[in-house]
């Protein structure tokens, strides 16, 4: 992935996208880079040095909530006639469903806790509390979108292969619905993600083939079959005469968890000031330049410690976009020491309050709906990076 550098040139690297704010271009020097480099994997460095008890603790008491929070919800949706607690079971649920999906499931199969050895945080054979089969999305997300984060044409989660989320993709008819698609996706969230890795935008351009289709099929066929019978099926009969308000229950408990995650993803890759990047411009990248394009492709959320257990701590998108595989819990005490580097290298430190970070979401979701011509939208340039050459 990183190149072997020769001799030294300045190219445009970063932020030709017309969401960089600088009026004024930062400026790093190909040395200023790698030194930024070098502090952050001496920043991983002491933090690996600490994981024990603490974290281990952490993650079984999260483990403990997530499992206490599914009981008190299941139990108290058999009481449907009690309207109140029936929908705390439903909220209960959610929350249930939010922390496996989020603060064990992501962090789990990320490898955050794959030192412990233990096969229930292995991220090898662990599996989630959703539709989308654990491998699936480990391709999709571990490796596509942490690897090629905000490269337009590489990283699919720009725009999931639904949206418009970038100036850089070409505009056409089929985006005027983009309010529409983004209101979908939300709601069948789990689905979308899903569905992710067939890359149907390719199949129906005929990139993609049947037999590099139906293997991933036949593994969502499996996982989504379980997932329904459980969730449709199973428990809302083991509530006998109550099937159907328990039916409606497990609904809704998966929706609370769909908006919920769209929410906090969407707020973490997409506001305001969160930049892209060209193929030509991150070939050969060094590991500083790596890291640059992991901080300026990325938002945080600030919150509570409540929120950010919520969250996931994906609240830190930009430490967890730096350091994905350190446990997510240990995010808040990273961040000040990455807004401390971004103030010494002049690089912008997007965070923002929920409402504020989701509003600009939404607001460029409408605005992208439209063709560049007609929002006035120009690229722009906020870092440059002086690059070496790397030899043919």
């Amino acid at each position: 992935m990183f190149g072997i550098p020769l001799s030294a040139v300045s190219l445009p690297f970063f932020g030709s996208s017309a969401k960089a704010e600088a009026l004024t271009p930062t400026v790093l020097s190909y040395e200023q880079v790698q030194e930024l480099g070098r502090e952050l994997d001496e920043l991983r460095a002491r933090t690996v040095a600490k994981l024990g008890d603490t974290d281990r603790e952490y993650i079984y008491n999260i483990v403990k909530t997530q499992r206490g929070f599914e009981i008190a919800g299941r139990a108290m949706m058999y009481l449907p006639f009690l309207p109140p607690v029936w929908l705390a079971g439903v909220g209960a649920l959610g929350v249930s469903k939010i922390l496996d999906n989020m603060e064990i499931g992501h962090n789990v199969m990320h490898g955050q806790y794959d030192w412990m050895r233990e096969p229930g945080f292995n991220s090898e054979v662990f599996e989630w509390d959703t539709v989308c089969p654990a491998d699936q999305w480990k391709h999709s997300h571990n490796y596509m979108h942490h690897t090629f984060t905000n490269i337009v044409g590489k990283d699919r989660d720009i725009g999931y292969g639904i949206l418009r989320m970038d100036e850089g993709q070409k505009w056409n008819p089929y985006y005027l619905g983009n309010p529409v698609y983004a209101f979908l996706l939300m709601t069948f969230f789990e689905w979308g993600v899903m569905l992710h890795d067939l890359e149907s935008e390719n199949i129906i351009q005929g990139k993609r083939k049947w037999h590099d289709v139906k293997p991933l099929l036949q593994g969502m066929w499996r996982k989504a079959g379980r997932q329904v019978l459980k969730d449709y099926v199973i428990f809302p009969a083991l509530s006998g005469p109550f099937f159907v308000t328990t039916l409606v229950g497990n609904v809704g408990a998966n929706l609370i968890r769909n908006l919920w995650t769209y929410s906090i993803i969407f707020c973490g890759h997409f506001p305001t000031g969160v930049q892209t990047f060209t193929e030509e411009e991150t070939a050969d990248e060094s590991r500083g330049e790596w890291y640059v394009r992991q901080m300026l492709g990325s938002a945080n959320i600030e919150g509570s410690p409540l929120f950010h257990i919520m969250s996931g701590n994906l609240s830190h998108q930009i430490e967890h976009h730096l350091f994905p595989d350190l446990p997510a819990h240990r995010y808040p005490e990273l961040a000040p020491e990455v807004k401390v580097l971004c103030d010494k290298y002049g690089l912008p430190y997007n965070s923002g309050g929920f409402f504020k970070q989701i509003g600009s979401v939404w607001g460029k979701i409408f605005k992208l709906a439209l063709p560049n011509s007609l929002t006035g939208s120009e690229p722009t340039v906020g870092v440059i990076v002086e690059r070496k050459k790397v030899a043919a």
